[in-house]
C-alpha cells in the first residue's frame, strides 16, 4: 500500500511526501513511490500517527446499549485513534483479574484498535474496600475509580503503597460536600497531592478543568511530584456561557471562561500534558431529562483532532508538533503504551487528517452508537479521513 502525495512533519514544517507500507511497517518514505501495492490518494492530508486517548469509556459489559467494544473502535478509529485506554466503571467493574479476563477476551474478539483496560482502585469503584490491585499489577497499565472521587484517603494511601514503582494511579478529583463547584476539584486536588508526596507513587489527574487546580499541580511537578494531568477538548474549547441543551453536561461541568483559558495556558505551558477525550456514550433518554438529572458525560472519539488541529494548530496558537505530543507522545509514555511514529521501520499506526477542508460535524456521521455530542453542527478543519492500523485500513471517511 502507497498513501500518496500526502504530508509530514520534518524538522517542524509539513513536507510533501509518499508512504509505502508493506505488512505491518513503514518500509519507504519519498517522492513519487510506485509498488506493486493500492495506491490511496492523501494529496495534502497531515499523515500523523495514530492518536493515543487515555481515557475513554466503552460500556461493555453491562450497558452495551449506548456503546460496545465494537462500536466503541470504530468511533475511536473514525477519529484517528489507534490506541486507547478504557475505564473500568463497567458491570462487573474491572476490580478482579477474572472481571479484566473478560474484558481482555471481548477486545481481542471485537476490538478495531487496541485497547488497554484500567483495573478499579477500589472494589465496585465503592471506595470501601481495594480492589485485587496486587493480583492485577502484571495485567494493566493504570488503575483508576473514574467518576467517583475518593473519600478515605486512608484508604487510598494503601492503594498508592501498593501501586508505587509498579503502576500508576489515574484520579477522577471530586471532593465530597460541593457538589459540582469548583472546590469539589481542587480540593481533591489538594489532599491527593499531599499523599503524593508522602508516598512517592506515580500519579495522574483526569480532566482538570479550573486554574485553581492547574496551580497546585504546578507547584507540586516543580517540586519534583511525580505528577500529571489531562484535559478535554470540552474543557479547552466550551464553557458554561456556551450551554445550550444536555449535551453540554459532562462532569467536571464546563466553568467560567476564565477557567476555559486557564486550561489552555495550562496546556501551552506544559502542566498539562495530554489530552484525552473522556468518551462517554449515553443514550437519548439519558439526555432527553431535565438538565439536573440528565446523564454526565458527551462523546469525543471522533472530533478531538480536528478540534485541536482548528482551535489550536490552524489558528496559529500553538505548533503542529505540539497536536503530536498532546494526542500520541506524552500519554503513550505517560502511561507505558506503545506507540508508533512516521518513520522508515515504524509500525503503521496512522491518521490522515484533511487539514485543507473544512468538513461539518454532522450527526449522520457519527459512528459511535451514541450521539450526545455538543459539536454537532460545528465545522472543522482536520477531520480524519482515513486510518491505518498495523498497516491495514480499518476506516475511510
Amino acid at each position: 500500500m502507497i498513501l500518496k502525495g500526502g504530508k509530514i512533519l520534518i524538522d517542524g514544517k509539513l513536507v510533501s511526501r509518499d508512504i509505502e507500507i508493506i505488512g505491518k511497517k513503514i518500509v519507504d518514505i519519498g517522492s513519487n513511490l510506485s509498488g506493486n501495492g493500492k495506491e490511496y490518494d492523501v494529496k495534502g492530508c497531515w499523515i500523523i500517527p495514530g492518536a493515543v486517548d487515555v481515557h475513554a469509556h466503552l460500556r461493555e459489559p453491562g450497558n452495551e446499549h449506548k456503546e460496545t467494544i465494537a462500536t466503541g473502535t470504530y468511533s475511536a478509529a473514525a477519529g484517528g485513534i489507534t490506541t486507547l485506554m478504557s475505564m473500568p466503571n463497567v458491570f462487573p467493574v474491572t476490580d478482579t483479574v477474572e472481571h479484566y479476563r473478560d474484558i481482555e477476551s471481548r477486545v481481542e474478539r471485537d476490538a478495531l484498535v487496541s485497547v488497554y483496560p484500567f483495573a478499579a482502585v477500589t472494589r465496585g469503584e465503592k471506595g470501601v474496600t481495594l480492589a485485587d490491585i496486587e493480583e492485577l499489577i502484571p495485567y494493566v497499565k493504570g488503575f483508576s475509580d473514574d467518576g467517583v472521587g475518593f473519600k478515605d484517603y486512608a484508604l487510598l494511601e494503601r492503594a498508592m503503597e501498593l501501586v508505587k514503582g509498579k503502576s500508576i494511579i489515574a484520579s477522577h478529583a471530586e471532593a465530597e460536600g460541593y457538589g459540582y463547584e469548583k472546590e469539589s476539584e481542587y480540593k481533591a486536588v489538594q489532599r491527593e497531592l499531599q499523599l503524593v508526596k508522602k508516598t512517592g507513587v506515580k500519579y495522574h489527574f483526569c480532566h482538570m478543568s479550573c486554574r485553581e487546580s492547574f496551580k497546585l499541580i504546578a507547584e507540586a511537578q516543580e517540586a519534583g511530584v511525580d505528577v500529571t494531568c489531562e484535559v478535554t477538548p470540552h474543557h479547552l474549547f466550551l464553557d458554561e456561557s456556551m450551554i445550550r441543551n444536555t449535551n453540554y453536561k459532562m462532569n467536571p461541568p464546563l466553568r467560567s471562561k476564565e477557567d476555559r483559558e486557564a486550561t489552555v495556558e495550562a496546556l501551552l505551558d506544559g502542566t498539562a500534558t495530554i489530552i484525552a477525550t473522556d468518551h462517554a456514550p449515553h443514550t437519548a433518554a439519558d439526555k432527553n431529562k431535565e438538565y439536573a438529572q440528565a446523564a454526565n458525560g458527551i462523546i469525543g472519539f471522533e472530533t478531538m483532532l480536528p478540534l485541536v488541529f482548528t482551535r489550536l494548530i490552524k489558528s496559529g496558537i500553538a505548533e503542529y508538533q505540539k497536536l503530536v505530543d498532546w494526542t500520541v507522545k506524552n500519554p503513550a509514555e505517560r502511561f507505558n503504551l506503545p506507540y508508533t511514529s512516521v518513520e522508515v521501520g515504524s509500525v503503521a499506526d496512522l491518521a490522515v487528517l484533511d487539514i485543507d477542508n473544512e468538513r461539518e460535524y454532522r450527526r449522520e456521521h457519527i459512528i459511535s452508537k451514541s450521539n450526545n455530542s455538543p459539536f454537532i453542527g460545528q465545522k472543522l478543519y482536520g477531520t480524519n479521513i482515513m486510518t491505518v492500523k498495523n498497516g491495514k485500513v480499518i476506516y475511510r471517511y
